[in-house]
């Protein structure tokens, strides 16, 4: 298929018609939420689309056109990759130039009434999510953070190469890019090189970010049935950008024995279109070398994450934007389908709308850090930003950016858009 568009798309543009990402939206003639996809620099409006018959030379998805009316994505997400193929591929075909299904280049009415550009439209979190599990799968940074607090011998435990080590992270906090995210008060040590313990309630002092991918699960399994490795990728609807942002000292304080709690649960923000794992196959390739022998349950396929672009920038309240983070999401130690496969191997549930997180993504050089934690050394270095500013951790009114795109030809990119995210500073309740 040709992917030159009648539809006017910049060569640039993240959202080329090699992608096709699905998102929920509110426009300036509804403040319904409902789905759409972002095409170049517009949004279609699948409702206003679905109701003006631009589905009819689509038979499959005839019987599930109420899909489109819906708040979230969760009820497309569940009729199964199959079908999203089928829909992505049709309004890929919609777009095309000499289409050979005119239901939108020929009606210049119907364009005016479910298109809409995108800075005009108001994102929505895509999915209701139930659950959230944040996985630690970016062996770089886990070596890195490790190697921090344990010297480099004892950087990684011995379970690490073995499974997919995660936690269960707060649902409710997760939210759309562009939602502003306060500073987190909690228990933090105010000496922490003291001998004697004593912790304070302060606003965080080393806040970070954390530079990830999220995937949505759009299949869901019975209680004590476990989602087998050959049937997990196709439990996965797509991806998005995450940030899981991090107090650091709260979790230095809290961390042991459970593992993070306060220091994660105040906010993880995801970028706004999902991108299907239809439009991420061309882009599949080896994950990080592991050395160690897994359990057959675990054995995926040989190219089982993604070549995807990151790219990390910190605006500061002056205006100045530095892009401070270049690296990959091919360094993964599990992909996806790993994780949920052992996610669900005691038989957990998992339902469709759960989140999971890949973990900070870092590669091995210099600048190619997910987080500030590595790249300040734990706050022993200061990182040079552009206006000769400096930063260990993040400041009031700093404002991160998570970008990522696979591919490299105009006009074929497949991209998230942004991941945004300021903070402003913590309530006073003391």
């Amino acid at each position: 298929m040709s992917l030159k568009s009648w539809f006017p798309i910049p060569p640039r543009s993240h959202f080329s018609l090699a992608n096709i990402p699905f998102g929920i939206i509110t426009t300036p003639t509804s403040k319904i939420p409902r789905p759409a996809v972002a095409i170049g620099d517009h949004a279609l409006d699948l409702a206003v689309f679905a109701a003006n018959s631009g589905f009819s030379l689509l038979p499959s998805i005839q019987p599930h056109l109420s899909v489109f009316y819906k708040p979230t994505l969760n009820d497309f997400a569940a009729l199964g990759q199959p079908l999203h193929q089928q829909v992505r591929k049709y309004l890929q075909e919609v777009f095309r130039e000499n289409t050979s299904s005119p239901v939108l280049s020929g009606a210049s009415a119907l364009k005016e009434e479910c298109i809409f550009p995108l800075k005009d439209v108001t994102n929505h979190c895509p999915l209701q999510i139930g659950d959230y599990t944040d996985f630690f799968a970016g062996k770089n940074h886990a070596y890195n953070a490790g190697a921090l607090f344990r010297g480099p011998k004892d950087a990684l435990q011995p379970n690490y190469t073995h499974l997919p080590v995660g936690y269960h992270g707060r649902a409710s906090s997760v939210v759309v890019s562009g939602t502003p995210i306060r500073r987190p008060l909690g228990q933090i040590l105010g000496n922490p090189k003291a001998d004697l313990k004593v912790p304070i309630l302060a606003p965080s002092r080393r806040l970070d970010f954390e530079l990830e991918l999220g995937a949505f699960v759009c299949r869901a399994n019975k209680m004590g049935k476990p989602v087998p490795i050959h049937e997990a990728r196709n439990s996965l609807f797509g991806v998005v950008l995450m940030n899981d942002w991090s107090a650091r000292d709260i979790q230095a304080w809290e961390f042991v024995p459970l593992g993070p709690f306060n220091s994660k649960n105040f906010g993880t923000t995801i970028s706004a279109w999902v991108v299907l794992a239809d439009a991420l196959e061309p882009f599949r390739c080896k994950s990080i070398e592991n050395d160690t022998k897994l359990l057959p349950y675990l054995k995926d396929v040989e190219e089982n994450v993604y070549d995807i672009n990151l790219e990390v920038d910190i605006t500061t309240q002056s205006g100045e934007t530095t892009t401070i983070t270049r690296t990959n999401a091919q360094n993964l130690l599990f992909s996806f389908p790993q994780m949920l496969t052992h996610h669900s191997i005691t038989g957990c549930p998992m339902q469709v709308g759960d989140l999971l997180g890949s973990g900070t993504i870092s590669g091995t050089d210099s600048g190619t850090e997910g987080s500030l934690l590595e790249q300040s050394q734990n706050g022993t270095t200061e990182v040079q930003l552009k206006g000769d500013e400096r930063r260990t951790f993040l400041e009031d009114n700093d404002t991160v950016t998570l970008k990522g795109w696979a591919g490299s030809q105009d006009g074929l990119l497949v991209g998230f858009g942004e991941c945004v995210g300021r903070i402003e500073p913590a309530i006073n309740v003391l």
